[in-house]
């Protein structure tokens, strides 16, 4: 009997836990992120992300390629996730800001934003070559190739450095 109950508690414990730690975080799509990411005090980085490539990504889809799940699953960052996390992200964003940095719910405040820890421990990742090689490979018909450091130029939107006071 007790036995019984020790593992029913324990399955209990299991499942509650995992559900407590599940992350599931929200996509918030890019005009969320440009509220605080259009400014030049802040690189422009909604600006520099809306004239590139990567925000016209389903525009080089046509026809059935728009609804291929291989093709939008790197042409538009609406098209690699689970449809119940998409809180404002939509596909016409292409490959947007949650592509390579995470889906944004939960670190999105700026008090969060200011600490680049708790950002990260809230979801924001800090993208490496790994995250670009995700869609940049020879699984696309159309890969030519991929050189991480010319190409990371090419879309790069650091944020300025503070000026001393």
């Amino acid at each position: 009997m007790y036995v019984k109950s020790f593992l029913i508690a324990c399955f209990l414990l299991f499942l509650g836990g995992n559900y407590l730690t599940a992350q599931d975080h929200e996509y918030i799509g890019a005009k969320k992120c440009k509220m605080c990411h259009n400014k030049p005090t802040t690189g422009a980085q909604y600006k520099i992300w809306s004239e590139s490539k990567h925000a016209k990504a389903m525009d080089a889809l046509k026809g059935d390629e728009k609804t291929d799940p291989k093709c939008i699953k790197c042409h538009a960052t609406a098209g690699s996730v689970d449809p119940d996390l998409l809180a404002g992200l939509t596909m016409e964003e292409g490959v947007s800001c949650e592509s390579c940095h995470g889906p944004g719910s939960a670190y999105k405040s700026n008090t969060i934003m200011k600490d680049k820890k708790k950002a990260i421990a809230n979801g924001l990742i800090i993208p490496d070559e790994k995250v670009c090689l995700k869609c940049h490979n020879d699984e696309s018909p159309n890969f030519k190739g991929f050189n991480y450091d010319e190409y990371f130029k090419k879309i790069a939107h650091p944020i300025p450095p503070k000026e001393e006071e």
